[in-house]
């Protein structure tokens, strides 16, 4: 998916849904960092994505009017 898409994706979501998906990405990161360490994983690119997608959650979730 490309970053627009996602974006708009992201953007259609309701503040409860972004922090529930914020959660699992973040559970995911975390997986994935220890699966590098422990040399499971090959393809670094997934880590960058994701962390990226965080910043994209992140960033809506603080231009979010409660």
């Amino acid at each position: 998916m490309k970053r627009k898409e996602k974006i708009k994706d992201f953007s259609s979501k309701t503040k409860l849904e972004l922090q529930k998906l914020l959660a699992g990405y973040q559970d995911k990161l975390r997986q994935l960092k220890f699966d590098l360490i422990s040399g499971k994983i090959k393809n670094v690119k997934e880590i960058r994505e994701l962390r990226k997608d965080i910043a994209r959650i992140k960033t809506l979730l603080k231009n979010i009017k409660s």
